[in-house]
């Protein structure tokens, strides 16, 4: 019976190492390539884009931050150019009332070429610092969501709030990203795996 017990822990540490490969995953860059417009009022960067891919890898949200003292505006408020996939309707989060999205063609971002995905907020007096919205496809990774076309893969027209008088705007674009870790977990439950597994190797033989 002892033999019983301790076989399936073991086989509950699998599962649970199998559970955290599906987990979701994401990938982060920052938006610190600033236009001749932009560049006056900082180096930047000037926003985050955010790609979350569920566990299915069907379904991805893709958020747009602001960094501090700045803000999103007008057309090509945030622009994206996806890889493959399909915007899924009423998911944009946007705090300007009547904000688009446009699909039906690549969108010229000035100075960071067309993107094939773009959130329009129609007024540049409105701004906001955090847009928000969701495609699906199906993909390997959430690095895997976007594609360069051919420099850039993200794009943002965005407003300096500081010193910044006339309300003058720029475009940023992003140069990259990376995997957002998974704060050792997987690395964690692999050692609490083996250790159970080593436990019932050596209670089978005993």
């Amino acid at each position: 019976m002892n033999k019983i017990k301790y076989l399936a822990a073991v086989l509950i540490g699998i599962a649970g190492l199998g559970l955290q490969q599906a987990k979701a995953d994401a990938f982060t860059s920052s938006l610190n390539v600033g236009n001749p417009d932009l560049t006056p009022f900082g180096s930047g960067p000037y926003g985050s884009v955010l790609v979350t891919l569920d566990a299915t890898g069907t379904i991805a949200t893709i958020a747009f931050t602001a960094a501090a003292g700045y803000e999103f505006v007008d057309g090509s408020a945030a622009a994206v150019n996806l890889s493959s996939g399909t915007y899924i309707q009423g998911s944009l989060v946007d705090a300007v009332a009547g904000a688009t999205v446009d699909t039906t063609s690549g969108q010229q971002v000035d100075g960071f070429g067309k993107f094939n995905l773009t959130v329009n907020n129609g007024n540049s007096s409105l701004g906001v610092t955090f847009i928000s919205f969701q495609v699906s496809g199906s993909w390997a990774s959430a690095a895997d969501v976007l594609a360069l076309n051919p420099l850039y893969d993200a794009a943002a027209h965005i407003r300096p709030l500081l010193n910044n008088p006339t309300g003058l705007t720029g475009y940023a674009g992003e140069t990259g990203g990376n995997i957002v870790p998974d704060g050792g977990a997987t690395v964690m439950l692999l050692g609490m795996g083996l250790s159970v597994l080593g436990m019932v190797r050596r209670y089978l033989t005993s």
